[in-house]
């Protein structure tokens, strides 16, 4: 295992313990099960995944 790659996977649990899914997994995922469909810049997946779990427009705001 190379020092990059055990980095790679420290830091992917590190986001997951925080609630930050892995980019490079839904990346994957896409191109294994869905390869007809268009993947989400890093940008546009963040702020789906930030929505889906907080709620989005109208939603999830206390204040």
């Amino acid at each position: 295992m190379t020092l990059a790659r055990l980095w790679r996977g420290i830091a992917d649990t590190a986001r997951l313990m925080v609630g930050v899914p892995s980019y490079r997994a839904y990346r994957a995922h896409m191109a294994a099960a869905h390869p007809d469909q268009p993947v989400m810049d890093e940008t546009a997946f963040f702020r789906n995944r930030q929505e889906a779990r907080y709620g989005g427009r109208n939603g999830g705001r206390c204040c």
